[in-house]
């Protein structure tokens, strides 16, 4: 009875952890209103929930399904990875660029503090 609630709750799991990281990845970059943090930590605690249900399972008693779901979820996973990482430089990207325009807009043809010490030295 344990090994049969032991592989529902793997499979729950893994079926959930495939849902979040679908989902992460159809609206990363697509929609505006999607929340990658709260995304992140979903898919954080399903990853935790796994870690802690495969502590004490040994691998050759995976049931085969789980480890074609696990393959297909690590395929998921790398297509994951690169859209996160792609999203983090735009989001890097537009932060450079408000903080160059907000530079830009303080520096109004006047000297800075900074600028009359380096004068005033040389």
């Amino acid at each position: 009875m344990e090994v049969m609630s032991q592989d529902y709750r793997i499979k729950s799991v893994l079926g959930r952890l495939e849902m979040i990281i679908d989902n992460e990845n159809n609206r990363i970059g697509t929609d505006p209103e999607f929340d990658l943090k709260v995304s992140n930590a979903h898919k954080s605690r399903c990853l935790y929930e796994l870690s802690m249900l495969f502590r004490d399972t040994d691998p050759a008693d995976l049931a085969v399904a789980h480890v074609e779901q696990l393959h297909g979820l690590k395929k998921k996973l790398v297509v994951n990875a690169r859209r996160v990482e792609a999203h983090l430089e735009a989001v890097r990207a537009v932060a450079d660029i408000l903080k160059n325009a907000a530079q830009n807009a303080d520096t109004d043809g006047t000297y800075s503090q900074e600028q009359f010490r380096v004068r005033e030295a040389g």
